[in-house]
């Protein structure tokens, strides 16, 4: 997530940036209206009648290689018929531009919309959760087939960036100690490209469409992918999909996505105990992100932001709480 003083919507700076591409004017102030805010800010508009997403990202923010990355990745997707989000050329033929603005320097780059529904949006039934599975697996396998100009981070850089937080905003030491568990473990796990590759990271049913024409998913926000092991993907997913499903079903919820992922790609024998790593890992990557986002405060904070410090307090606490000392 952003340090809180980037939550805020900025029109004339989404104008701007849409300088550089092509719109339709008569519809932008309607859609630039349905913006969200988050890891980036996203605005939606239309080209030619056609959905288009246009997402801004601070330069302090973001890693400009991780980004190019990111989209050369998307490319070889697109390439691969895998059913991707795929980015729009700027009208200068740059897939990041980066913006110097009175509001400060920005990252920009446009998406088309994708056909379907996310999947939280459905009624999680079994032909869709096996496809979901199988759409993971796909992406697996043609990650262990890439080979990038734009090489993404891996996680010993995301465990150096967490460290770096911890000690920056002075955490409690049990934190630390179990970012050195975590390092330690995962330097254990042999790295093969049947286990270890660029993964999404987010492949959790909001980033995933479900499209009924095609019968098929369609993944979008490839930003925070990295090099790590493919199980952390499965985690990612099984996490919060079963959050989005009554007790009664998840088991079956579960079942029915590994089958989807198995039918694509093999499950290593052990796996079970090592999701347990994984989700320690993305513990810890949640934790110093929420950490720096409320970290600073600011005059005059609006009711809305206050209230959301709180729960993303709580959040931390959470996370701390988890953490044995």
């Amino acid at each position: 997530m952003l340090r809180l003083k980037y939550l805020y919507e900025n029109y004339d700076l989404a104008k701007f940036a849409l300088e550089n591409w092509e719109y339709d004017i008569d519809t932008l102030d309607e859609y630039l209206q349905n913006f969200r805010i988050s890891s980036n800010a996203i605005y939606p508009f239309l080209c030619q009648g056609n959905m288009r997403f246009l997402r801004l990202s601070p330069v302090s923010e973001k890693m400009e290689n991780n980004l190019k990355g990111e989209l050369e990745f998307l490319y070889y997707l697109q390439n691969q018929s895998y059913p991707a989000v795929i980015p729009v050329i700027s009208n200068s033929g740059e897939l990041v531009v980066t913006l110097d603005t009175i509001w400060g320097k920005y990252y920009a780059s446009v998406f088309k919309g994708v056909d379907g529904i996310s999947i939280e949006d459905t009624d999680y039934n079994d032909h869709i959760l096996f496809a979901y599975g199988k759409a993971l697996g796909q992406l697996h396998i043609l990650s262990t087939e890439y080979s990038p100009k734009n090489r993404k981070w891996t996680y010993h850089d995301v465990l150096l960036w967490i460290g770096k937080v911890l000690e920056e905003y002075h955490t409690p030491n049990k934190m630390q100690k179990e970012l050195d568990k975590v390092w330690q473990a995962l330097n254990k796990l042999p790295q093969t490209s049947d286990t270890f590759g660029l993964i999404h990271y987010d492949f959790e049913p909001d980033n995933v469409f479900w499209d009924e024409n095609n019968q098929h998913c369609t993944a979008i926000d490839f930003e925070d992918s990295m090099y790590h092991f493919f199980l952390v993907d499965l985690e990612q997913a099984l996490d919060t999909l079963l959050e989005n499903i009554p007790t009664d079903r998840q088991l079956n919820a579960k079942n029915t996505f590994l089958r989807g992922y198995q039918s694509i790609k093999t499950l290593e024998s052990n796996y079970t105990e090592k999701l347990k790593l994984m989700r320690r890992f993305c513990n810890l990557y949640s934790y110093a992100r929420l950490i720096r986002c409320v970290a600073e405060e600011y005059f005059n904070e609006p009711d809305w932001m206050v209230t959301l410090r709180a729960k993303l307090h709580c959040k931390i606490e959470l996370l701390e709480n988890k953490v044995v000392g």
